[in-house]
């Protein structure tokens, strides 16, 4: 599996990181994995918007109710 090396971080971030990784139960490096990880699976604008548009294309022409009604209609029950 490869792996990365990260020179130089400052000494309040790897503290940071370390209680973090504490209050989440974790080592150090599993923390810092879950984060790269959860970052490089974050969508970017142009993605974003490819799914956006994906959406609208496959909900064109549908009718939907208004929600406000039925949440409206909920809370009177």
């Amino acid at each position: 599996m490869p792996q990365v090396l990260v020179r130089d971080l400052d000494g309040a971030v790897v503290e940071r990181l370390k209680d973090r990784a504490r209050r989440n139960g974790r080592s150090l490096q599993k923390e810092t994995k879950a984060i790269l990880e959860a970052a490089a699976a974050t969508l970017t604008m142009a993605e974003a918007r490819q799914k956006s548009d994906e959406w609208h294309r496959r909900l064109a022409g549908r009718r939907f109710s208004d929600s406000a009604e039925l949440i409206r209609e909920d809370r009177e029950r």
